[in-house]
């Protein structure tokens, strides 16, 4: 018997199962390509403008520098006035330096939450998956036992079938989940190093802007 076969004499519970499956492992799919493919221009993009911080000798060099590295557009909050937007609202009547840890932290926050994107969504199909499918291997073997005492035939082959095809309801849960789980922390370690280097630039340009004269 094929699969689609079995899916369409399968009962309602044990379809929606099996798309739900289905359904987690294009998501967890989508997003392993997906964030494989940004933190690695992000750590790219990031190593290039540690670089050329290196290597400028003004503000305006290092911005332009950085714009034009930047493609995928994260650094945009490091890149704005931190001395003016530390002057804003109830800041201001904190110490400078206090308004500038706050600032980079509130544009750090920015980044690490989207380099940080579908992490929990990863984890998530990771840790439910197995269950999931466990559940339509469980209900899958009751219905076909009910089944067979309806019928009232209980040989060897008449049993193995259908709870043969019930287990591929676990298999598949874990078929979804390895590889969400896999990901979640092979993409794991690749943040804590992108997040270390978004700190160490966050520390320079934090001495930066406290070495420019204070503002009026």
């Amino acid at each position: 018997m094929s699969l689609w076969h079995w899916l369409a004499q399968a009962d309602l519970l044990s379809q929606v199962v099996a798309l739900a499956l289905c359904a987690m492992s294009v998501v967890s799919w989508v997003l392993i390509v997906y964030k494989s493919w940004l933190l690695s221009l992000a750590r790219r993009d990031i190593s290039l403008c540690q670089a050329s911080w290196a290597q400028s000798t003004s503000w305006s060099h290092v911005a332009q520098n950085w714009r034009a590295l930047d493609t995928q557009h994260l650094l945009g909050g490091l890149l704005q006035d931190h001395l003016s937007l530390a002057k804003q609202g109830m800041a201001a009547f904190t110490s400078r330096e206090d308004q500038l840890n706050s600032s980079l932290r509130q544009a750090l926050q920015g980044i690490r939450q989207r380099l940080r994107y579908g992490q929990d969504l990863l984890a998530t199909i990771g840790a439910t998956s197995p269950f999931i499918g466990l559940l339509g291997t469980v209900w899958g073997i009751y219905h076909a036992l009910v089944n067979l005492a309806q019928i009232g035939q209980y040989s060897l082959d008449k049993v193995a079938q259908p709870v043969g095809e019930s287990l591929v309801m676990t298999a598949a849960g874990l078929g979804v989940a390895i590889p969400a789980v896999m990901a979640y922390n092979l993409l794991g370690r690749r943040l804590v190093a992108i997040e270390a280097a978004l700190d160490a630039l966050a520390f320079d340009l934090r001495a930066y802007w406290l070495a420019q004269p204070a503002q009026p």
